[in-house]
């Protein structure tokens, strides 16, 4: 979604997240929970069901609907918001030079560290969302896959180290954002993983 942007505004928006950045979310604040994950255990009442049909894929229809068009587009919505709310405080507007030495560049730094950041709040959420198909997360226990609990722990000091750190900042070109956007990025994982609870409770409903 932020190359799309970027692209899509013939280079009015500048791009939302830098390529060090994302390096370090597929590199480092991704990867442990995703490992994380494939150890979780089997939902309650999983062996209640139906078997999967002779040719029924694992990445099917269903699941493409809901990590990109649903978990996807929420996160995107999200963090491009975050983007946006940031430079626009700034005073920015689209067209507005942010390169190295403009006076908009700090701020600009602060709203691609703000997508950054946004990007590791939405993972928390999905993570939480990704853990059960059907259940809602209070059946399946907030606490009873501890290597996410970790995976975690270790992105979000991940994230805190190559923003607050200046040798990483100047690698990763983050800027701490200020006190009230970090605020805001509290709400990330709720707004990501509420809807698909939801969703997954009017499942349930539907299928009795």
């Amino acid at each position: 979604m932020p190359f799309l942007v970027f692209a899509l505004s013939g280079g009015a928006v500048p791009l939302p997240l830098t390529v060090m950045q994302i390096l370090a979310i597929d590199l480092g604040t991704e990867t442990l929970p995703a490992l994380a994950l494939g150890r979780e255990p089997a939902e309650p009442g999983l062996m209640n069901r139906p078997p999967r049909r002779r040719g029924s894929t694992i990445v099917d229809r269903h699941m493409l609907i809901r990590a990109w068009g649903y978990l996807g587009a929420i996160s995107a919505v999200l963090v491009m918001a975050g983007f946006f709310l940031t430079l626009y405080r700034a005073g920015w507007r689209p067209g507005d030079p942010t390169g190295p030495g403009t006076p908009l560049h700090h701020a600009y730094q602060q709203a691609t560290t703000m997508t950054l950041l946004g990007i590791v709040a939405c993972q928390i959420g999905t993570a939480l969302a990704a853990r059960t198909e059907r259940t809602s997360l209070r059946a399946v226990g907030l606490v009873t896959n501890r290597l996410l609990l970790w995976g975690i722990a270790f992105e979000l000091a991940f994230a805190a180290a190559i923003v607050t750190v200046p040798p990483l900042q100047a690698i990763f070109g983050t800027a701490p954002p200020d006190p009230l956007m970090l605020t805001l990025l509290l709400a990330f994982p709720i707004l990501v993983w509420a809807p698909d609870e939801i969703r997954r409770a009017v499942r349930r409903a539907g299928s009795r």
